[in-house]
C-alpha cells in the first residue's frame, strides 16, 4: 500500500470525511456567521440534519421564508454584517425572490443558500424543482450552482467576500440535494478566485482635487449623502468634511442617520416627501455634490428640471456605473466614500456659503414639517414625535412601506448611522416587522422598535410566533388608519378621489392577534392612552405589539408628484 492509499485509509478511520451539508455548516461558521434564518424542506434537509452536531451555530426557524430574508437583511443593514438566510429548492426558493430583489435594490450583503433536487434529476421538471439561479440572475450580484461539495469552503468564501466588498449585495448559493450528501475532507480556505473582480476600484486624486477647487469657489452648494455613506461607515468622514466646507446636507431616504438631523447644516430629507428646505435648496443651488447617492427618481423627481441653477454637479459612489446614469455628472469620482472623504479632508476648503446658509435657515425656520394636531383623534404624526422624545432618538426604528414610513423619515430624528431600517428601492410592504427580528438578533443590547401599518402588518404577522418564542424583545408599532393609506393619498390627490379597493376595515383586532401568537398586546385611540400604553410598553421585557387607531385621512406633506420638479411640492398644512 503506497503512502496516498496510507493516508486515506488513515482519515477514513479518523472519521476526517464529512458531508457536504457540515463542510457549508463549517464555512458559515468559519466566516463569523452569527445566526442564520430559515424554513427547511426536503431538499435542504441533510443541512438541517446536520444542524444537529453543531450546537453552536444558532438558527431562527421563521414562518415563511419571505420572513427568513428580510429578518436576514435586517441583521445586515443594522450590524454591516453579511445576513445569511436558508430555503429549500422550488417554492421555498421562489418565496426569496422578494426578499433578494429588496436587498439587491438597496446594495445589502446576504449570502442566500437554497436546496435543489438532486443532479442526477436537474432539468426533468422533478418536484419541487425551480431554476432558481436564472430567476435571480438580475437581482443578484453573483450565483453559485455548487457541483461538487469539496469547492464548498472555497465558494462560501468567496460568496462573503462579493457580498460584502464594493457595491454591496445578496450573492444566492444553489446546491442540489445529492451534493449536500457527498463526502469531502473539509479544508478551511482563505483562497479566492475571482478573475475580474475588483472591489474598489482605483482612486483618482485629481477627481477629487477638481472638486475641492469647485467647492472653494461655490456660493451655493448642497451635498446629497446617500446610503453610501451608512454602508462605507463614513458617518464621521462627511461630518468633518462640512465642517470644513461648511456645505448644507440634503439626506435620502437610505443616508437618514449617515448625517446627524441635529446639525445646524441639515435641512432633512430631499425627493418625494422631502422638506421644502431640502427641496428648494437643490433646485437653487449653484453645485450638487452626491455622496453615495445614485440619484434615484423619488430624489430627483423630473430629471429635465432637476437642480437647473447647477454649474456643476459632482458625484462619489463606488459603483462606476451609477455616474452619469441619471444625472449629467461634471465630477465623477470612483471609490469607497470614506476612503475618498478621508483624503478630500486632507484638502478640503470652504465654500463661500455665508449668504446661502443664511437663506436655508430661513427656509427651515418659515416652512418646518408641520401638521394640525387634534385633542378629539390620535394622529400619526404625533405618535411618530412621541416615539422619538421617549427614545431620544436612539433606538434602531424598522419601517414598513407607506405613509408610517414617510412619517418617520421627516419626524424621528436620526443622529447615528445604521438606526433606520426601511426598504427603499424596492419600496416592500412586509418587510418591516421581520427585518426588525434580525435586527435585534444583531443588536441584543439595543432598543429596536418596528413601525408598521395596518396593511403591510397583515403580510408578516405570522413572524410574531418568532418574537414569542424566543422572547425577542421588538416594539412593535402598528399605525392603523383602517386603509392602504399612501393608495388612499394618491387616490385623492392624483385620481381626483376617486378611491378604489384601499378599505382595510375587516382587518383583525391587532392586540388579539398579539395575544394570540403569546405577544402582549396593548391599543391606543387618544394621545392620553397613547402616552400611556407606550409607556407599558417600554417598561415591558419582551416583545410587546402597540396598536395606535389614527385618523384616515391625514395626508402626507410636503409632496411632489410624478413629473413635475422639487420646487412644486404641496405643502398640505401651508396652503
Amino acid at each position: 500500500m503506497g503512502e496516498k492509499d496510507k493516508d486515506y485509509e488513515s482519515m477514513v478511520a479518523d472519521h476526517h470525511w464529512i458531508t457536504g451539508s457540515e463542510a457549508l455548516l463549517r464555512s458559515l461558521l468559519a466566516e463569523g456567521t452569527e445566526c442564520v434564518f430559515g424554513y427547511p424542506g426536503g431538499n435542504v434537509l441533510y443541512i438541517y440534519d446536520a444542524m444537529v452536531k453543531y450546537p453552536e451555530f444558532k438558527h431562527i426557524l421563521t414562518r415563511h421564508e419571505q420572513g427568513a430574508i428580510h429578518a436576514a437583511d435586517g441583521y445586515a443593514r443594522s450590524t454591516g454584517k453579511v445576513g445569511v438566510c436558508v430555503a429549500t429548492s422550488g417554492p421555498g426558493a421562489t418565496n426569496l425572490v422578494t426578499g433578494i430583489s429588496t436587498a439587491y435594490m438597496d446594495s445589502v450583503p446576504l449570502v442566500i443558500i437554497t436546496g435543489n433536487v438532486a443532479t442526477t434529476v436537474m432539468g426533468t421538471d422533478a418536484f419541487q424543482e425551480a431554476d432558481i439561479i436564472s430567476m435571480t440572475m438580475p437581482i443578484t450580484k453573483h450565483s453559485y450552482l455548487v457541483r461538487d461539495a469539496n469547492e464548498l469552503p472555497r465558494i462560501v468564501h468567496e460568496a462573503f467576500h462579493i457580498a460584502s466588498t464594493g457595491r454591496k449585495g445578496p450573492v444566492l448559493l444553489d446546491i442540489p440535494k445529492d451534493i449536500s450528501n457527498q463526502k469531502v475532507h473539509y479544508r478551511q480556505t482563505h483562497e479566492l478566485r475571482l478573475r475580474g473582480y475588483h472591489a474598489v476600484p482605483d482612486q483618482n486624486p485629481t477627481e477629487v482635487d477638481k472638486l475641492i477647487q469647485a467647492i472653494a469657489k461655490s456660493e451655493k452648494p448642497v451635498i446629497i449623502a446617500g446610503g453610501g455613506v451608512v454602508y462605507s461607515d463614513a458617518s464621521e468622514e462627511l461630518r468633518e468634511f462640512v465642517h470644513k466646507t461648511n456645505i448644507p446636507v440634503a439626506s435620502t431616504l437610505l443616508g437618514l442617520g449617515g448625517f446627524p438631523s441635529a446639525h445646524d447644516l441639515w435641512l432633512g430629507m430631499a425627493g418625494h416627501h422631502g422638506t421644502y428646505a431640502a427641496n428648494m435648496a437643490i433646485q437653487n443651488a449653484d453645485l450638487i455634490l452626491s455622496v453615495g447617492s445614485r440619484f434615484d427618481d423619488r430624489v430627483t423627481m423630473k430629471t429635465d428640471g432637476f437642480a437647473p441653477h447647477a454649474k456643476l454637479i459632482a458625484h462619489i459612489d463606488i459603483d462606476p456605473a451609477e455616474l452619469g446614469k441619471n444625472i449629467q455628472t461634471d465630477i465623477a469620482i470612483v471609490g469607497d466614500i470614506k476612503n475618498v472623504l478621508e483624503y478630500a479632508n486632507k484638502r478640503a476648503l470652504p465654500a463661500q456659503s455665508e449668504d446661502w446658509l443664511r437663506t436655508l435657515q430661513e427656509y427651515k425656520s418659515r416652512y418646518p414639517l408641520r401638521y394640525t394636531d387634534s385633542e378629539t383623534e390620535l394622529k400619526p404624526q404625533f405618535v411618530i414625535e412621541m416615539l422619538n422624545e421617549t427614545t431620544n432618538g436612539q433606538a434602531i426604528i424598522t419601517t414598513d412601506v407607506g405613509q408610517h414610513q414617510m412619517w418617520v423619515a421627516q419626524f424621528y430624528r436620526f443622529n447615528h448611522a445604521r438606526s433606520l431600517i426601511t426598504s427603499g428601492g424596492s419600496g416592500t410592504m412586509g418587510f418591516g416587522f421581520p427585518s426588525a427580528i434580525g435586527a435585534q438578533i444583531g443588536n441584543p443590547d439595543r432598543l429596536v422598535i418596528s413601525i408598521n401599518g395596518d396593511g403591510g402588518m397583515q403580510m408578516c404577522a405570522q413572524e410574531l410566533a418568532i418574537c414569542a418564542i424566543h422572547q425577542i424583545p421588538v416594539k412593535i408599532v402598528v399605525i392603523n388608519n383602517q386603509v392602504l393609506g399612501m393608495v388612499r393619498q394618491q387616490q385623492e390627490i392624483i385620481y381626483d378621489g376617486r378611491y378604489s379597493q384601499i378599505d382595510l376595515a375587516g382587518s383583525p383586532d391587532f392586540v388579539k392577534l398579539a395575544e394570540a401568537y403569546g405577544v402582549k398586546g396593548l391599543r391606543a385611540r387618544t394621545k392620553t392612552e397613547a402616552s400611556h400604553v407606550w409607556k407599558e410598553a417600554l417598561e415591558t421585557k419582551g416583545p410587546v405589539l402597540v396598536e395606535f387607531v389614527v385618523s384616515k385621512y391625514e395626508n402626507v406633506y410636503p409632496m411632489v408628484l410624478s413629473g413635475t420638479t422639487l420646487d412644486q411640492l404641496i405643502m398640505g398644512e401651508y396652503e
